[in-house]
């Protein structure tokens, strides 16, 4: 059980999470959607301080941090339990791709290099990329870095796997091998939280969608009752909109 309470975050004086709070069950896939602005990428990199919020808490199972008062080791806690795939891949240019994902374990998690090699082995497969281990991203396309990525992140085994638009640098046709790989991941009960404009895939892969606006939950609900039966007028437009344009 995650549960984040009155996540509050300013800049320039701007309010651009204002007093948010979830509870995210094991398992659970979460989208949050909405307008260009409205707070959701913030949102994530708050929940693992690569933001810093003015206020609020988390708690993951036995675990809580106030973020008025976090100190560097639970900073350090924090991001050992939540892992973060990005828009840009974020990846080492200079090491190979089953070195990327090693990285984690060996630095963090202390494995040894064995230990390592055979966690990321089984991890590039999963996402379908054995025969990329030893390739450097230059030698990879965005689809290739990107399942790199997530690949890096599940191997950490974290309790919340955090996705900040994983396909929106990607060429279409590229979208759906990382889209496939999300997907199976989630059917294995990883925890996510995904910030999204596919509708698409938030239709498909998600338990819960978040409709945020100007930093707060104007609406949620399943994905049928946001998509096809939004009760704010703000959250009727915003779907309509895609259902118009996109679906």
């Amino acid at each position: 059980m995650i549960k984040i309470t009155n996540m509050t975050k300013t800049f320039s004086g701007q309010k651009v999470l204002d007093n948010l709070s979830l509870d995210i069950q094991r398992g659970e896939v979460i989208a949050i959607v909405g307008a260009s602005g409205a707070g959701k990428s913030t949102f994530l990199r708050s929940m693992n301080y690569l933001e810093q919020p003015d206020s609020g808490s988390i708690v993951i199972d036995d675990f809580k941090v106030d973020f008025t008062t976090i100190s560097k080791e639970e900073i350090l806690i924090l991001r050992r339990k939540l892992a973060m795939v990005f828009q840009q891949f974020n990846l080492f240019e200079r090491r190979t791709a089953l070195d990327n994902v090693k990285e984690g374990l060996k630095i963090v998690k202390k494995m040894s290099d064995e230990e390592a090699t055979k966690l990321a082995k089984e991890e590039l497969a999963k996402v379908g990329l054995s025969d990329r281990q030893q390739h450097y991203p230059r030698h990879l396309s965005g689809g290739q870095k990107q399942r790199v990525a997530l690949a890096r992140a599940l191997a950490m085994k974290p309790d919340v796997l955090l996705l900040d638009e994983p396909t929106s640098a990607l060429d279409p046709e590229l979208v759906g091998e990382v889209e496939k790989s999300i997907a199976d991941a989630a059917k294995t009960g990883q925890t996510m939280v995904l910030v999204s404009h596919d509708m698409n895939f938030v239709y498909q892969v998600a338990d819960k969608v978040l409709f945020l606006e100007q930093g707060h939950i104007l609406e949620q609900g399943t994905p049928d009752e946001l998509f096809n039966h939004p009760k704010e007028e703000r959250t009727k437009e915003f779907f309509a909109s895609y259902t118009k344009t996109y679906i």
